[in-house]
């Protein structure tokens, strides 16, 4: 009898990171349930991907800064567990959905603030909650978090505050969720080359030359940095390391 497939649900997985993160659990035999927020046709491209190397992989939308909507994701995931894959649960939640949005502390807005916090912080906690009936013992939890929580670069304060949080989030999970055998951890980024750091990188030429001067090993990230580190964490090899916070930034500001 062949060995049941891990499933990896990794949201924010069109592109990017996320993207990233979903080929390499895909290329360690992980199944993959991947979430967008706009672009389905990426997604859907991301899909077509990782099916041609054999694994199954489903695309479902959700906008993680709007936990009303959660249930019904939730939901709409066990179905398509059942319908999928014959099972009931997933192996690992790789919470990587996320939005930029620097603004030196004296501007930053409450609307600002609180589109952070819906997506990085409210969306995070509530979404894992929402998710742990279907996700399986002995599985795994990723959260993203960024370089900024140990180095502050100014333009960041409420994005980092929020990581920040997460951070903390992150050991109270390994700790409330260990008896289940679920282990938590992070994965913090330094700056990487995505669209998601596209605006910083073109509002400020000199950005990437000064960040790869910062950096031990000469250079700016790629998405091809961090999946790996993802794909680890959600590994056997990875089994007892839990409620760690693991910085895959090439050595920035040491």
């Amino acid at each position: 009898m062949a060995t049941q497939s891990k499933i990896a649900l990794v949201t924010g997985g069109s592109r990017g990171l996320g993207k990233n993160m979903a080929l390499q659990l895909a290329a360690d035999g992980t199944d993959i349930i991947l979430t967008y927020r706009t672009r389905q046709e990426e997604a859907e491209a991301v899909v077509n991907e990782i099916e041609q190397t054999g694994r199954k992989a489903v695309a479902l939308r959700l906008d993680t800064g709007i936990s009303s909507t959660f249930d019904a994701f939730v939901q709409q995931v066990s179905v398509v567990l059942t319908e999928t894959w014959g099972r009931t649960t997933f192996d690992f939640l790789i919470n990587n959905a996320g939005i930029d949005a620097a603004s030196p502390f004296a501007q930053t807005t409450e609307e600002d603030f609180d589109n952070l916090f819906n997506v990085h912080l409210k969306g995070v906690y509530f979404l894992t909650q929402k998710a742990l009936p279907l996700l399986a013992d002995n599985g795994g939890i990723v959260n993203v978090s960024t370089g900024l929580t140990r180095f502050a670069t100014p333009g960041y304060a409420a994005y980092a505050s929020m990581k920040g949080a997460i951070e903390v989030f992150t050991k109270y999970l390994a700790k409330e969720l260990g008896s289940r055998g679920i282990r938590a951890n992070l994965v913090a980024p330094g700056i990487i080359e995505t669209d998601f750091t596209k605006a910083a990188r073109e509002a400020h030429p000199e950005m990437s030359a000064f960040l790869s001067s910062q950096t031990a090993l000469g250079r700016i990230g790629q998405p091809d940095d961090i999946g790996g580190v993802v794909a680890f964490l959600c590994s056997p090899n990875a089994g007892w390391v839990n409620a760690q916070r693991i910085e895959a930034s090439g050595g920035m500001f040491l």
